[in-house]
């Protein structure tokens, strides 16, 4: 069975870019368009992981192929932001995440006793901001499982946190983290024999997971911001006044797409340094 496990709708809350945090939401997706896009392109099951918000239930708690999961922004306490995709939740899981998703021991804690499975999202991507190297310790003590292959990174982001998780003997999970209907589906989650949702959930639990389909690339983010920026002004008609700016988002991405690069080269060869000075100082 196959699932895309990184989804986003409209209820994921207000963009974190300056300026635009008023204005412009982090997806303009519709919960009823991803179920029927994820659909049609050859998911067995559908879930849907909003930023801190489980709203999009309320549509799609009908269908029975639907199980409800959510992408909890975490503050550590070293100050670095994470983003943890905690799957096959209830509504009373969801306000007890939000009530710890600042307090890790109290987060860990209540995850491992409900045995929910959680994983470490886009860990080699400097879009949620800075990381130390105390985070990564976290990553490889705490977390069960680590998103091996995102849609919306770049394919050295996505290696080195495929390495990292077979370093550390982590579950690989993989999702588009899409923001646009464009993506949706094209980057998933397979459990090999599954027979129904319960079955897929148990293993994805126990590690029976492959990864498959795309990674981001430069073309496809500038579609992505293009689109959501055109959403934006369909909802707010006076951000009209700011089209001319779309002129610069080709330039504005490719210094994302450089910065993302250095940024997983530089924590991938770092993480891949220190594991391999652990063998040699226990000699």
């Amino acid at each position: 069975m196959k699932c895309d496990l990184h989804v986003h709708t409209v209820h994921s809350g207000m963009c974190t870019v300056p300026v635009f945090t008023r204005i412009c939401r982090e997806s303009y997706n519709d919960p009823d368009e991803v179920y029927a896009t994820l659909k049609r392109r050859g998911m067995d099951l559908v879930t849907v992981t909003d930023h801190d918000s489980i709203d999009s239930s309320e549509r799609l708690r009908r269908h029975p192929d639907f199980f409800l999961s959510e992408e909890a922004t975490c503050h550590t306490s070293r100050g670095t932001e994470i983003h943890v995709g905690i799957y096959d939740i209830q509504e009373r899981d969801h306000i007890e995440i939000q009530r710890r998703r600042d307090d890790f021991a109290a987060l860990f804690a209540y995850l491992n006793e409900r045995e929910l499975l959680f994983s470490i999202n886009h860990a080699f991507s400097g879009l949620t901001g800075s990381r130390v190297e105390a985070d990564f310790d976290d990553f490889a003590e705490y977390f069960p499982a680590v998103e091996v292959l995102n849609g919306q990174i770049l394919p050295a982001g996505n290696g080195h946190a495929e390495a990292f998780a077979a370093r550390h003997r982590k579950i690989g999970l993989a999702g588009s983290d899409s923001h646009t209907l464009g993506g949706l589906g094209r980057t998933y989650t397979k459990v090999q024999g599954a027979r129904d949702g319960r079955e897929f959930v148990d293993g994805l639990k126990r590690g029976r997971t492959a990864a498959f389909g795309e990674s981001g690339s430069y073309p496809k983010l500038v579609r992505a911001v293009l689109e959501i920026s055109c959403a934006m002004m369909g909802e707010r008609r006076w951000t009209m006044a700011l089209a001319p700016l779309m002129s610069g988002v080709p330039l504005v991405v490719l210094a994302i797409v450089a910065r993302e690069m250095a940024f997983a080269n530089h924590w991938g060869r770092h993480t891949s340094k220190l594991a391999n000075a652990v063998p040699a100082l226990s000699r």
